[in-house]
């Protein structure tokens, strides 16, 4: 594919100290020798504090392998990450993940199938130090709607929803300020969909969290970002507001044909 020109909202008084995530140039590679494979290309991203931003594309588009760069499940990357204002490298330390967190598509994939919710939920506290863990994973089931009755349970135990609940309470458990979601309904049943980006919103609000949020459905990010960046085979497109998105304003053709695709999604995540 020939370089592409993005076409991207700029705000002048935005500094990088206002940034809680800034990505520039990133481009990540799979394989090696001959078989290298270049899966995301010269990706810029700036992330204010507080804010909620989403990725969208088709699958292979290369979102999904940027929140893997940025959290340290990929290592061959090159460009700059930077978390509040501090670059990171190759290694990620524990300082970093007290400050980043991800909440993964498959909630059942990410739970150890042996281990109750309290050892899910406790486990990140012991490794990190962290005292009064039997109060704080009390607080973090209530704060993501379960109750002390699941403490003792285990995944298979629990609905799909259920499950993914968990998933975010154990993101939540280190206090991080940023969370990376990628794809955070996608395995969910449609009537519990709304339910956990209600969670999401309102987790948001409580903890004044960050958020990119990945996805390949533009009425959950309509209902989840403020701003949207466009990926395709490994670039991106373009970055618009989502006030743009839902009025359908975009000068980029692929961009124009994700709405056009997308116009037969549950309206309701359009809603204001």
């Amino acid at each position: 594919m020939a370089d592409v020109a993005v076409t991207e909202r700029v705000d002048a008084s935005s500094k990088p100290a206002d940034l809680a995530v800034s990505i520039d140039k990133l481009n990540v590679y799979f394989g090696e020798g001959d078989d290298r494979f270049q899966a995301v290309k010269n990706f810029t991203l700036n992330v204010p504090r507080g804010a909620s931003v989403g990725i969208v594309g088709e699958s292979g588009s290369g979102k999904s392998t940027v929140l893997r760069a940025v959290t340290g499940l990929l290592a061959d990357w090159d460009g700059a990450i930077n978390i509040d204002g501090e670059p990171v490298g190759s290694n990620r330390t524990k300082a970093f993940y007290r400050k980043i967190q991800m909440v993964f598509q498959d909630p059942y994939a990410s739970l150890h199938p042996r281990h109750t919710i309290d050892r899910v939920l406790s486990e990140p506290l012991r490794l990190h130090g962290i005292p009064d863990v039997n109060e704080r994973v009390l607080k973090a089931l209530d704060d993501v709607g379960l109750g002390e009755s699941f403490r003792f349970r285990y995944p298979h135990q629990l609905s799909g929803g259920q499950r993914q609940r968990v998933a975010v309470a154990r993101a939540l458990m280190l206090e991080p300020e940023i969370l990376l979601l990628d794809e955070p309904t996608s395995a969910l049943d449609v009537s519990v969909q709304a339910e956990i980006l209600n969670l999401f919103t309102d987790l948001r609000e409580r903890h004044n969290l960050t958020y990119i949020m990945v996805s390949h459905d533009l009425a959950v990010v309509a209902h989840m970002c403020e701003e949207v960046a466009v990926m395709s085979q490994g670039h991106m497109m373009e970055l618009l507001s989502v006030e743009d998105l839902r009025e359908g304003k975009s000068s980029n053709a692929y961009t124009q044909e994700l709405i056009r695709a997308s116009e037969g999604y549950d309206e309701q995540f359009f809603d204001d």
